[in-house]
């Protein structure tokens, strides 16, 4: 039985849906208030095709089209880190026509300089701001060579428990707090309450250097912890979202699926409309505050 909070958010989500409150992948909400506009959401949603991995590019895109999703991180078994110049701009061109746009790369790992060197040109053929990545530590600076040299920033993400190098967002940032400002975080929410940290906590205490987000659930607050449907799992959404708002994030919250790999189609969909309840509820109440 759904809780009654997860039950009025996804009421919440319908209603958004049905009467356009809150379209899929906008970045900016206004509220009309003494003639001016104010920004109410400054970031958007976004899926990482990981989510999608057993399932072909065109696949993926039109799964993420029917989610009325437009913004699109893609793995490399979607478009491989081997690809041309030419295979880039022919599935760039593929994304634009269904309506569909690449906001990053990723999680793209680099365990040698020509590793490293492979991944920004890929990135800088795709056009991008930023990439998703996990350099070895012993390559940090010469990630941070290849940032400066593409003017392309890095996203570094943690993997939880089971990672040796990056188990946690404040592992990665103390390793690039002294380095150029491009050189950031893309915080797992999953892999970091597996560790039993708060990931709106986290998301605050590294704000400086925050790109990118991969938002999930998981069942438990350890490293056992397993993806779930968004709204169904230990973390507090909630707060993650109201913590984001508060401070004004402006990039994307990427949904990444880790569950039902052969029919992820349903789990994925579940977790957009959770996410947009809770974000419709979140910006009625700011709304009212600001009357």
């Amino acid at each position: 039985m759904a809780s009654p909070s997860r039950r009025n958010f996804l009421k919440m989500a319908g209603l958004a849906v049905a009467a356009g409150a809150f379209p899929a992948s906008t970045a900016l909400t206004q509220d009309k208030q003494g003639g001016g506009a104010r920004n109410l959401l400054t970031f958007g949603l976004g899926v990482a095709s990981y989510s999608f991995r057993s399932f072909t590019l065109d696949q993926t895109v039109a799964m993420t089209k029917r989610l009325g999703i437009e913004r699109l991180a893609l793995k490399d078994v979607h478009l491989p880190l081997t690809s041309s110049a030419e295979e880039i701009a022919a599935v760039l061109a593929k994304m634009k026509a269904a309506g569909v746009r690449l906001s990053t790369c990723g999680v793209v790992y680099m365990t040698s300089v020509t590793e490293v060197e492979r991944a920004f040109a890929y990135a800088k053929a795709a056009g991008l701001k930023f990439l998703v990545g996990a350099p070895d530590e012993a390559l940090l600076h010469a990630a941070e060579r290849a940032v400066k040299a593409a003017d392309i920033a890095l996203a570094i993400h943690n993997h939880g428990p089971t990672d040796n190098r990056y188990p946690s967002p404040e592992s990665i940032y103390r390793l690039i707090a002294k380095m150029d400002r491009r050189m950031g975080l893309c915080i797992d929410c999953g892999h970091t309450q597996r560790l039993g940290l708060d990931p709106s906590i986290e998301a605050e205490r590294f704000f400086d250097r925050l790109f990118d987000l991969h938002v999930k659930d998981v069942s438990a607050a350890e490293a056992s912890g397993s993806t779930v449907e968004i709204g169904r799992g230990v973390i507090d959404i909630p707060k993650l979202l109201g913590t984001l708002m508060r401070l004004k994030y402006s990039g994307t919250l990427h949904i990444e699926f880790e569950k039902d790999e052969k029919d992820p189609l349903a789990g994925v969909a579940e977790s957009v409309g959770y996410l947009r309840g809770v974000l419709a509820s979140l910006l009625s109440d700011k709304s009212e505050r600001l009357k």
